[in-house]
């Protein structure tokens, strides 16, 4: 492949692992934190996290922009507890207070970055808003099964204080403040900076960030204070992408291709890392958990790859970061398919979430186009091992208008998957994998503007949101077929929900220092 340059107190009953008690925090507000180690949130490692409680609720974003409904969007509170009798049902639903805001992902005012700081408390979920470039920051402390709006960021405060605009990734850092991506500017042009709020009043402070060091274009990112770096990741620029995919946009330079590495002390800007053509939107990027680990992985959209970043071995023997620090290699390809009856003559398989169990042993990621997740043993960091894979609707199903000519996997195009009655509209994007490893959950939809050009049933029909059993032994993946969220039948209509989130903490939101 071408190279380029302990466990945590028991949670309350109820809250689905948000809140727990801690009995030296009770001897009162003057004990010091190092007497007190582990009261703040969250676990003290990735493996303390996989003993965590089960999941029992789940905050799910919920969309209406592009399907036509003049409604707000909204957070959607999911029972996903077999033992309830509300299971598989959206028992709450948070309007915001203003339509097409394009709600996306989600983060936390705290998280186990603040293990160790028992005055911090997970208990706002920041939401930013991938279009109206709103944030909101919902209280869910208060009562986790019914959060509410505690505060709003208008626009104008990153507009004027950051000169940043469409925010996408929010994660909370171990000083107490929040740190949020962004796409672009104000004017719709890429820019990739990062915005820097307040972890108590949630005032926008400023960038992260160094004057004038802002990437071409932005998306995710991941830190790791060990090795004193952060990664961040690139999609495109807004004002393309606002309204759907054009390939002409690709060739004239509007979509990224590459990794930005950090200096994570002095926040400079310290190396590029192209991909290539063959790495074209990198898109979701995820170090291992371990916090000591110094690689990680990135899927890239466009050509169906995983890139492997790294550090190398200049960068492991000089302990202050230096140019050329890290590297990455393509270790996976999902291949094209030939087909006829689509937009192109190739259908690349459209890798848009991938995420990393907490042990570190397992790799998944969705295929949005081609219509599977796959699950690979990456213990041979170098070399992934598939072992297990599901197709959960997509684009080339055997009845629908899209014939396979030519496939280098597949001797036949999958059917359909019905489950409880429905059929399975859109494809598998979002993935949540529970803190044990043994369940993993999907919705549908990606982004509603590309929702709408190459899934329009989910404009008309919802999407919906299912759970995966998975063999942590051997790998494997089979569908729950007990398991259906439908958003189809909302009170307000089918709504496009995205992320997902449990109100304790998940391998997508939560970094160890």
């Amino acid at each position: 492949a071408p190279t380029v340059g302990s466990v945590h107190p028991p949670p309350l009953p109820g809250t689905g692992g948000l809140l727990s008690v801690c009995a030296p925090c009770e001897l009162g507000p003057n004990r010091m934190a190092s007497k007190c180690s582990g009261c703040g949130p969250g676990y003290k490692s990735p493996l303390d996290a996989m003993k965590g409680p089960r999941e029992e609720i789940v905050y799910v974003p919920c969309v209406y922009r592009n399907t036509g409904n003049k409604k707000p969007d909204y957070l959607a509170t999911v029972d996903i507890d077999p033992k309830s009798p509300t299971y598989c049902k959206v028992i709450h639903r948070l309007p915001m207070p203003n339509v097409n805001d394009e709600l996306h992902h989600s983060g936390w005012n705290a998280c186990s970055s603040c293990f160790d700081d028992p005055s911090k408390r997970r208990n706002r979920l920041i939401l930013p808003s991938l279009i109206s470039s709103r944030v909101y920051v919902v209280d869910v402390g208060t009562e986790p099964r019914a959060p509410r709006i505690h505060k709003t960021v208008e626009p104008v405060e990153m507009y004027w204080k950051c000169g940043l605009a469409n925010p996408h990734t929010s994660h909370c850092l171990g000083s107490g403040q929040v740190m949020i991506s962004s796409l672009g500017d104000p004017s719709g042009n890429g820019k990739g900076g990062f915005v820097l709020l307040d972890g108590e009043t949630f005032e926008v402070i400023g960038n992260w960030e160094l004057p004038g060091e802002a990437a071409p274009f932005g998306y995710d990112f991941w830190y790791q204070p060990r090795h004193n770096v952060m990664m961040s990741t690139e999609w495109g620029a807004p004002k393309v992408l606002a309204n759907g995919f054009n390939p002409a946009d690709l060739k004239a330079g509007h979509y990224g291709q590459c990794i930005h590495v950090w200096d994570w002390t002095t926040h400079k800007h310290m190396q590029t890392l192209d991909l290539g053509e063959e790495g074209a939107i990198p898109l979701e990027i995820r170090f291992l958990h371990d916090p000591a680990a110094a690689e990680g992985y990135v899927g890239c959209a466009l050509q169906g790859t995983v890139f492997r970043f790294y550090k190398t071995q200049a960068g492991v023997f000089y302990r202050q970061p230096v140019k050329g620090d890290w590297a990455a290699e393509r270790v996976l390809k999902v291949p094209s398919k030939k087909v006829e009856g689509w937009i192109l003559p190739e259908m690349p398989s459209l890798i848009t979430d991938i995420l990393i169990s907490l042990d570190d042993r397992f790799l998944y990621f969705s295929n949005w186009f081609h219509g599977d997740i796959r699950q690979y043993d990456i213990t041979d960091r170098r070399n992934p091992r598939m072992v297990g894979q599901i197709f959960l609707g997509g684009s080339i199903q055997n009845d629908g208008p899209v014939k396979v000519l030519e496939d280098k996997e597949l001797d036949s195009q999958p059917s359909p998957r019905i489950v409880k009655g429905k059929r399975i509209p859109g494809s598998p994007q979002m993935l949540q994998l529970s803190l044990d490893g043994k369940r993993l959950y999907v919705t549908t939809s990606l982004y509603s503007a590309w929702d709408k050009q190459f899934y329009p049933e989910l404009i008309k029909r919802g999407s919906v949101m299912m759970q995966i059993d998975v063999d942590t032994v051997n790998g494997g993946l089979k569908l729950n077929e007990d398991f259906l969220v439908d958003f189809e039948k909302e009170p307000e209509g089918p709504a496009l929900a995205h992320e997902i989130r449990y109100p304790g903490g998940d391998c997508t939101s939560d970094i160890w220092l």
